[in-house]
């Protein structure tokens, strides 16, 4: 009797420990308003049945730059079942050289995961801030790029158009901050709103983690939501 009241002791503690493993390593629901927020009025996307993931992000923002690298991985590991896609911010009543060479590579068809890397590591590890225009220039045509060619598309009224789209699409999805993501045009959240509800991020990668939690649940729940 004793050795059966040992075993069965020993199976109920089993249990117990699996099952506070099993609730810590997997994500709380997030919550509606305190990790993530929903739209007022849901933005159309053109992704058909594939989820739109687009980030709010700024090449200037230290955030935005320690957080690429996990973020390709993320957005590697979603394969075809996301469509991603970038803004980058406006600042009001101030021409960001560096938004306007994202905008012009863009319209260009040159930006690529490899160019929008160098461009961060230009900026956070080199220190050229590219904040004039001539610095820009100088940086592209260092890429191999042609020099004229990429200054003429930068100044023109395709790119300013650009530019006003990206304020009005801020304004849109109540971007204050950086980097931000919204989800299927529904919701949006962000490695620090994800932290919100728990406050459980140490460093700067715990939040990084923690933001790609949220993301994988609202992409699945957009993803239902297709159906």
């Amino acid at each position: 009797m004793r050795i059966l009241k040992y075993v069965l002791s020993t199976l109920v503690l089993s249990a117990v420990a699996l099952s506070s493993v099993s609730a810590i390593a997997s994500p709380a629901e997030p919550k509606n308003g305190v990790e993530y927020k929903t739209l007022p009025t849901p933005q159309p996307v053109d992704t058909g049945k594939k989820v739109e993931v687009l980030e709010f992000f700024d090449y200037a923002c230290p955030h935005c730059h320690a957080l690429d690298p996990s973020l390709t991985a993320w957005v590697k590991k979603q394969g075809d079942s996301i469509v991603f896609k970038r803004t980058h911010i406006s600042r009001t009543n101030t021409e960001l050289p560096q938004q306007k060479m994202f905008y012009t590579l863009e319209a260009m068809g040159l930006l690529n995961e490899s160019l929008h890397s160098k461009i961060f590591a230009e900026m956070h590890v080199n220190r050229n801030r590219m904040n004039r225009d001539e610095l820009v220039f100088d940086f592209i045509a260092k890429q191999g790029i042609d020099r004229q060619k990429f200054t003429d598309t930068y100044r023109g009224m395709g790119v300013q158009g650009r530019v006003r789209k990206a304020a009005a699409m801020m304004d849109t999805y109540g971007v204050d901050s950086w980097p931000m993501f919204a989800i299927d045009g529904k919701y949006v959240t962000s490695p620090s709103m994800a932290d919100e509800g728990v406050k459980a991020a140490k460093t700067e990668a715990d939040l990084h983690a923690q933001g790609f939690q949220v993301m994988d649940i609202l992409v699945a729940k957009a993803k239902a939501e297709k159906k």
